[in-house]
């Protein structure tokens, strides 16, 4: 008999248990977390009273941005991937500790679990008890995933196992992992089928609509460049290219037949809601319009140039009798069917300006990221005041006291958009030969317009500096668009900064002191260096 005193027993040569490798405890724990994550889509996906755990996270982050801006909160794929993968990390590193500790993992389950639903029950329309039920259910089906692939793996075997029972166990194992990767594929397949299939339900709703409202919806507008103009962002953005920001990282997919839009609130004496139908009987108006985001940088492209084609905000405003339009006092206070909000006052839905309930851009309905069914566009505000997407309610409150999303956050009330100018061609740091060079751009104030666009040279060396020259403007659509513009230089050696500068039609002329976006947008001249050899 063998001698065991002062250790531990030996285990008999039938029992061998095999040490489970760090790197695949780490991608067990990690498996079961992209199943528990998966289940969180699946649900998403299934139900619009749902949300995954991921975007609630992203919710949450912004929630807790109190010194945010508007461009970090914007829809990223970086973002949400991000939280994803620190999920994932953490899983992995549950799994590596499990290998010492079985009881670690459900622990830190539970606390994905408990993360998971705290973050999906925070959204506007979402079902609380179901989103508790789905967090500390998918928590349990992905620690179960976890704790199965460790113990296939560690299960102690026969040393003279035969081959009939280790292709057991690894066929064990290969099951297990396939639950695991069918439920990651199901929750793949779950987010594009919904996104398809919302887009098809889209478009057979307005398909009976398309013939009878194409010549209101601006289909006859000419969408493109205008004088000859080439290297230069076009007149008219394309619905793909134009730029985004929300703080929706769970885009809202709205049927459009059930959606409404409820005006009311204090200063309202006839509370009116109205259908997307009864909007589309109406008689729409079309007109181009330029969108500005109030944190694009100088140089920055979080602005764009559309056709919008909707309801005058006034005419409903009107509908639903607005207490006294010319009361500075009051605003117009919109909410989205996701929560966001904003607010602007009254008197600008009616002082001659554009101020629509848009519902088609570019002569097509509203994209699904630019607010289906509905949304508002203003001009000359920036659009965390103004263009909120998605909107299901307008109520007319005071302007003081009553303060949409970024306003806590930093943010100016009051939004209106400053002039500003851009160089789009040649790109910032460009190398080019002597002669002939097409410098070009974009100036706007929409609501004021831009009367003059000058160009200025500053030699890197020498620092000497040029008189401001005037540039080429194109025709624009209105002031409420931005303008087109160029400039023939006839470029000498050296390296030259290349600024621009704008005057609006009130006579301001754009200084060159850099201001930051914050908290009311950004000023100064855009300015980049060229290399002439």
């Amino acid at each position: 008999m063998a001698n065991n005193s002062g250790g531990l027993a030996e285990l008999p040569d039938s029992v061998i248990p095999e040490a489970v490798p760090t790197g695949y405890a780490w991608l067990a724990g990690a498996v079961g977390t992209g199943v528990f994550l998966s289940l969180g889509e699946v649900a998403d996906r299934a139900s619009v009273s749902l949300d995954s755990f991921v975007n609630g996270v992203a919710d949450l982050l912004v929630g807790f941005a109190v010194n945010g801006t508007p461009e970090e909160s914007t829809y990223s794929v970086l973002l949400l991937g991000g939280i994803a993968f620190v999920f994932l990390a953490v899983g992995g590193w549950l799994g590596t500790i499990a290998n010492r500790s079985r009881a670690v993992l459900p622990l830190g389950f539970l606390l994905f679990g408990l993360l998971g639903g705290l973050a999906t029950t925070q959204g506007e329309g979402i079902s609380t008890g179901q989103s508790w039920a789905i967090a500390i259910g998918a928590a349990a089906v992905g620690v179960a995933i976890a704790l199965s692939l460790l113990e296939v793996q560690s299960s102690p075997k026969p040393a003279t196992q035969s081959i009939a029972s280790s292709v057991l166990l690894d066929r064990r194992t290969l099951l297990t992992a396939t639950a695991a990767a069918g439920t990651i594929a199901i929750a793949a397949a779950a987010r594009l089928g919904r996104t398809v299939s919302a887009e098809i339900a889209r478009d057979e709703i307005l398909a009976d609509i398309a013939e009878a409202t194409a010549a209101q919806r601006g289909a006859s507008l000419p969408i493109g460049d205008l004088d000859g103009l080439t290297g230069i962002t076009p007149r008219i953005v394309a619905n793909d290219d134009f730029y985004i920001i929300d703080t929706a990282f769970r885009k809202p997919e709205i049927d459009a037949a059930r959606w409404a839009l409820t005006i009311d609130g204090p200063h309202v004496d006839n509370p009116t809601t109205f259908t997307y139908q009864d909007l589309l009987n109406r008689e729409l108006v079309t007109t181009e319009m330029t969108l500005v985001g109030v944190s694009n940088p100088l140089g920055g492209d979080l602005v764009g140039n559309a056709v919008w084609t909707g309801v005058p905000l006034a005419e409903l405003l009107d509908e639903a009798g607005i207490a006294d339009p010319t009361n500075p006092n009051h605003q117009i206070f919109s909410r989205s069917v996701d929560d966001y909000t904003s607010g602007f006052p009254v008197p600008i839905a009616y002082d001659g300006r554009t101020a629509m309930l848009a519902l088609f851009m570019n002569g097509e309905p509203l994209p699904t990221e630019h607010g289906f069914p509905a949304r508002l566009v203003v001009a000359g505000l920036y659009g965390y005041v103004s263009a909120i997407k998605w909107i299901e309610q307008i109520q007319v409150t005071d302007f003081e006291g009553v303060d949409g999303f970024w306003i806590p956050r930093g943010w100016s009330k009051e939004a209106p958009v400053k002039t500003q100018s851009r160089i789009d061609t040649p790109e910032p740091g460009a190398e080019m030969a002597p002669g002939p060079v097409t410098i070009a751009g974009v100036a706007w104030n929409p609501g004021v317009g831009i009367d003059q666009v000058e160009v200025g040279f500053t030699n890197a060396a020498t620092q000497e500096t040029t008189e401001w020259i005037p540039a080429q403007l194109a025709a624009s659509g209105s002031d409420e668009t931005w303008v087109q513009w160029q400039f023939e230089w006839d470029a000498p050696d050296g390296e030259w900064f290349i600024a621009v500068r704008a005057t609006d039609k009130s006579g301001f002329t754009q200084t060159p002191e850099q201001v930051p976006a914050a908290p009311n947008g950004a000023e100064g001249h855009h300015t980049i260096l060229s290399r002439v050899r």
